[in-house]
């Protein structure tokens, strides 16, 4: 990781600037933060519109770092690509990436030995149930915070990572998909976390910290003893 520029968030010393190789010539740009002696490590899935940079997941990745945990926070999309709105839909495409990033973390040295967990919002969400999906072996655990998992339907039966869906309580249509979509995670510990006062982006005044403590405590409870370094 030393070749890597780093960028002070947490730590200068833990967080790298990183990219990921997607296929087809795609790389996309991604900051890994890695606290001394990590138990695990999340990829985050940002929704549509979004980016690596998003203030929420940004906000939530901070939270969970203090907590012992590595963080990525990665594009999904090229710039290029986010200019069409089909793509910023194709949960298929979207699950690809994060493919891709898993497949990253089980090859950098740095984080092998960390077992992984997704944390998703929105269209991002059923990106990390779709491909968590088809990392059945590598995906420990999932997290989505105002996700749309309907979008990833087909893919829910096939879901074995603990999976937590946290939605706010005045997020009325959403909370329903979401209900929907929590009986049909049939092969999984599955949980619906209202939060109460919050609408579809956490805006309201301690919501977004609630969010944080039940992801942290959603990964602790469910990622499991990281390996040997």
């Amino acid at each position: 990781m030393s070749g890597r520029p780093r960028v002070g968030t947490i730590d200068e010393s833990a967080a790298h600037e990183i990219v990921i190789p997607a296929g087809g010539g795609v790389v996309l740009p991604g900051l890994l933060t890695l606290p001394e002696d990590a138990s695990g490590v999340v990829a985050f899935a940002h929704g549509s519109g979004s980016s690596r940079f998003s203030p929420r997941n940004v906000a939530v990745a901070h939270g969970l770092e203090e907590t012992g945990l590595a963080t990525l926070l990665f594009d999904l999309l090229t710039d290029v690509e986010s200019l069409d709105r089909a793509n910023v839909f194709d949960i298929a495409l979207l699950a690809r990436r994060l493919s891709s990033a898993t497949r990253w973390l089980l090859e950098e040295p740095a984080t092998a030995s960390l077992p992984i967990g997704y944390f998703g919002a929105s269209t991002g969400a059923a990106a990390a149930l779709w491909a968590a999906s088809e990392h059945v072996a590598e995906v420990h655990a999932v997290v989505s915070r105002g996700g749309r998992p309907d979008l990833a339907a087909p893919r829910l039966p096939l879901v074995e990572a603990p999976t937590l869906l946290v939605v706010g309580g005045l997020d009325d249509v959403v909370l329903e998909l979401n209900r929907s979509a929590l009986r049909e995670l049939r092969s999984c510990v599955g949980e619906l976390a209202i939060v109460p006062g919050a609408s579809h982006l956490f805006e309201e005044s301690g919501t977004l910290e609630r969010v944080t403590d039940l992801a942290a405590e959603w990964f602790g409870r469910h990622l499991p003893p990281a390996g040997p370094a």
